[in-house]
């Protein structure tokens, strides 16, 4: 199912024009010429350069754009109508309200229980736990380059500076699900709350299955925004993906043309029956 080769860090990939010595230019304009590379490999990459925010690396890339999408697009729980619950991408979330500043800002989560905005005007620019009265129920974080140690908990933590991610879902907030996708090892990870810590899940055929929404998530090997690759994505108790509303516009569009087609050869076939009612003497309007 996953023949899909996960794609290279960006540390991982071929030296860049950076890391070849520049002693003779010559020599380098040289190799450009007889190998040109394609931009990903010759210009830096956000997780190359600093952030003035050490806890983030930088702005979203595509696919720290595109993956939240399709979450969003295909978490559709039965038992939850989607006004009763809150999608947040890329969303500050304070959790502490004797140190109002510090916040995590997850790549997505999951809130039950709480409404929708249903004005624009009213729609959250954050989300404050101490004020909504109800912590997520999942998060879920997509692993990159210089992030790893944040989202699982492996960075030493100064007394001074606020918990790491892994933490703060852990145990100042105590959110049920915690999972971890990294793309580039296509790993799916599952760590779920047991008494007052993480327990990891297994997670066979990369598939995860979440009794309280009536969903499954798993990794999914296809093109989405005419990207191919490997993405998480939400699938119902058939076990089928649920589909995004690009693919269920398509699914009503084949539908209506092969509707269409019916009645075309019904019509058809009507013709050909009344042309032989004729030919034998009988008016098909009489019958």
């Amino acid at each position: 199912m996953y023949q899909t080769d996960p794609p290279l860090p960006p540390s991982q990939v071929l030296p860049t024009m950076y890391d070849l010595p520049s002693e003779d230019p010559l020599d380098m304009d040289l190799l450009e010429q007889m190998h040109p590379r394609p931009p990903r490999e010759t210009m830096p990459t956000m997780y190359d350069l600093p952030s003035e925010d050490p806890e983030e690396p930088g702005l979203p890339d595509e696919f720290h754009d595109f993956q939240p999408q399709l979450l969003r697009e295909t978490c559709k729980p039965p038992n939850y109508p989607t006004g009763e619950m809150f999608i947040g991408t890329d969303l500050n979330l304070y959790y502490d309200a004797r140190n109002r500043l510090w916040h995590k800002r997850p790549d997505w989560f999951l809130v039950l229980g709480v409404s929708r905005a249903q004005q624009q005007q009213d729609m959250r620019l954050s989300y404050v736990v101490w004020q909504e009265g109800i912590a997520p129920f999942l998060v879920v974080e997509l692993l990159s380059p210089g992030t790893e140690a944040e989202d699982l908990g492996q960075r030493f933590r100064d007394a001074n500076k606020p918990r790491t991610k892994w933490l703060v879902y852990e145990q100042s907030l105590r959110i049920p699900y915690y999972i971890v996708f990294d793309r580039y090892q296509n790993q799916l990870r599952v760590f779920q709350l047991t008494a007052t810590r993480y327990q990891a899940v297994e997670v066979p055929e990369q598939k995860f299955w979440l009794t309280e929404l009536e969903l499954g998530l798993g990794v999914w090997s296809g093109s989405y925004q005419q990207t191919e690759g490997l993405w998480l994505r939400w699938y119902d108790s058939t076990g089928n993906w649920i589909a995004t509303p690009e693919e269920r516009a398509e699914q009503e569009s084949q539908r209506a043309e092969q509707q269409s087609q019916r009645a075309e050869q019904e019509s058809q076939r009507a013709e050909r029956l009344a042309e032989r009612l004729r030919s034998l003497g009988v008016d098909p309007n009489d019958l």
